[in-house]
């Protein structure tokens, strides 16, 4: 879809709400929110290679330290990187035009490969955006307008595609989690209520800023009071309920390999805490008070196939690799407190996925 299409689409999906749903609120958009404006890192990109990977059969591994590239949400500069372990840029995608497509919070490829799934909390809408062609090929929500109606939004967070084609999204300051089958951009189901916000999962929930589909269908919901992570059945049974230890803002939790829960610490001195759920003990944890190591509001870490972390270090302006053993930092991308969208800079990244769908270490050549 090309982007005066996708326009065209929210410009429609907002005049059908309007009529059966409360009016949104329309947001002001500050100098802040628009970031750098629309930008590109300016190199010439490589073909990029079809989606022959699975996370079950992934793409060769360019080892350690990072053994994949990444996708990274270069919010401030409102696009979509993809850097390669040797740190050339490989794929990239700016906004085609600020009133949609603005502040990328985090993105996540969908299990197939072929897609990501975008969602923008300042913005109030999420995309999903074609790899291949490089364009927005589905648009949900309201831009720049606010609302706790079915097709609008209040800071949607952590949007992921299903393995069917839908979408599950947190929507934090509605207190809800939404289920949206993209064919008929219709809500088949939610998880909590809009002005309702307490911890009662899954009928009730407290500003929820992640939601993580599990691989046997389970979501795993982040809340942010009191550190909430709740393991939920698609059928809407708890499994598990716990306050993540050591942290105090939690960001996105997700699952390690052994069947732990790694979150990040958004603050500043920022960590990254890895628990067991069976117990509620920590289990590793990555915290400097200050100096090069020290993280600034991190908002999501992830466990690398090699066991390694890596993570996005929002307010300084660079994504890292953490050895988990000596627990010093092995990667980076992005100059430390420094912001531009160059080659080698980054400008507030808030999200990242690993690539292990499309062979780059082939494609360039690589040894």
């Amino acid at each position: 879809m090309r982007p005066w299409q996708t326009a065209a689409l929210i410009s429609l999906m907002a005049f059908s709400a309007a009529a059966a749903e409360p009016e949104g609120k329309h947001i002001t958009v500050t100098p802040e929110m628009r970031g750098a404006g629309i930008v590109s890192s300016g190199v010439t990109l490589p073909p990029s290679p079809p989606a022959t990977g699975t996370e079950l059969k992934p793409v060769a591994s360019w080892g350690k330290p990072l053994p994949y590239p990444i996708v990274i949400a270069d919010r401030r500069n409102n696009r979509l990187i993809e850097i390669a372990p040797n740190k050339q840029i490989v794929w990239e995608f700016p906004s085609p035009t600020l009133s949609i497509y603005r502040g990328n919070d985090d993105v996540f490829f969908s299990p197939d490969g072929k897609s990501l799934m975008v969602n923008e909390e300042d913005n109030y809408d999420i995309h999903v955006i074609d790899y291949a062609s490089r364009e927005i090929a589905w648009s949900y929500g309201q831009p720049d307008t606010k609302g706790s109606g079915a097709s609008q939004f209040n800071f949607p967070d952590d949007a992921h595609l299903l393995p069917d084609g839908n979408v599950v999204t947190a929507d934090i300051r509605n207190c809800r989690i939404m289920f949206i089958q993209r064919d008929t951009s219709t809500v088949t189901d939610q998880w909590g209520q809009p002005g309702t916000c307490r911890h009662d999962p899954p009928h009730f929930l407290n500003l929820p800023n992640g939601i993580t589909p599990l691989d046997n269908g389970d979501m795993m919901i982040t809340e942010i009071p009191d550190s909430w992570i709740t393991r939920v059945t698609r059928a809407g049974k708890v499994v598990w309920s716990i306050k993540a230890p050591h942290v105090r803002y939690p960001s996105d939790a997700y699952p390690t390999r052994d069947g732990q829960v790694i979150v990040a610490d958004y603050a500043k001195p920022g960590g990254v805490v890895i628990f067991d759920p069976a117990t509620g003990k920590p289990t590793w944890e990555y915290r400097v008070k200050s100096g090069e190591a020290m993280l600034d509001h991190p908002s999501l870490a992830m466990e690398l196939p090699t066991g390694d972390i890596i993570l996005n270090d929002d307010h300084r302006n660079r994504v890292l690799v953490i050895d988990r053993k000596t627990k010093k930092i092995v990667w980076q991308y992005g100059t430390t407190d420094k912001g531009g969208h160059t080659q080698g800079l980054l400008f507030g990244p808030d999200g990242l996925d690993i690539d292990v769908y499309h062979d780059w270490k082939s494609a360039l050549g690589v040894k």
